[in-house]
Order: C-alpha cells, then structure tokens, then sequence
C-alpha cells in the first residue's frame, strides 16, 4: 500500500512539474514576444578614399529613413571611438528598432531602404548586419 501511495506522490509530483516548467516557458515567451524589441545594428566600413562630405551624405540619408518608413519605431547612430582597436575598421554604427519581425520585413525591401543603398553603395567596403531581440 505504501509503495502504491509513493508510486502515486511520484507520478503527480512529475505531472505537476511538467506542467509547471511548460507554464514557465510560456510566460517568458510571451513576455519576450510582448516585452521585447527587435534590433537592427548595422556596422559600415568605408572605401578607402571616402570624402568626410561623402561619409556625410551617408549618414544623412540614413537618418533620414525614419521619417520615411513609420515601421522604424527607434533609431540612433553614431562613430566608432573604443580605445580597443578592435573595429576592424569600422567605423559607424546603426541602431534601429523594430516591434516585430513583421516590420523589419516591411522596411528590408522597402523603396526609401533600397534608395538609400543607392546613395551607400559607391563609398561602401563591408557591412556587417546583426539582429536580435532585446531581452
């Protein structure tokens, strides 16, 4: 009988468990997907050669998409100054803000993005793009 009553304890402390910790992934989903903002750090390398007057148009053009594209809910940039000497030779950094994945897909192909690739285009030596959620 008694093993029957343990056997029984076991079993419900798994099943609770179980449903416990499911709950617990769901909750922080939710709050991940709720809470969350979707980044969209960009990281330029100009040409070698690249006027200061040109470099400024760039950066014109780029500040400019936010006025252009309502699903640009954030955005900020600004030049590389870490004493580190670890760019690789990058030099501007570019943070915009996104809620959803959604948007992002809106905005990646969008005329004023693709414009503004025009203009980056002639001065550009490498990007390098990362996304990620906030948490």
């Amino acid at each position: 009988m008694k093993i029957k009553v343990l056997l029984l304890l076991v079993c419900f402390t798994l099943a609770f468990n179980t449903y416990a910790v499911t709950e617990e992934n769901n909750i922080t989903n939710t709050m991940i997907k709720n809470d969350s903002l979707l980044r969209h750090a960009v990281f330029f390398k100009f040409k070698e050669g690249t006027t200061a007057e040109q470099i400024k148009k760039v950066e014109d053009a780029f500040s400019a998409l936010p006025s252009k594209i309502e699903q640009i809910k954030g955005y900020e940039w600004g030049l590389n100054n870490s004493p580190e000497g670890l760019n690789k030779g990058f030099t501007h950094a570019f943070f915009l803000t996104f809620k959803s994945e959604e948007d992002r897909a809106i905005y990646l192909p969008h005329p004023d993005h693709k414009a503004f690739g025009a203009i980056l285009t002639p001065y550009l030596d490498d990007v390098f793009v990362l996304d990620y959620w906030t948490k």
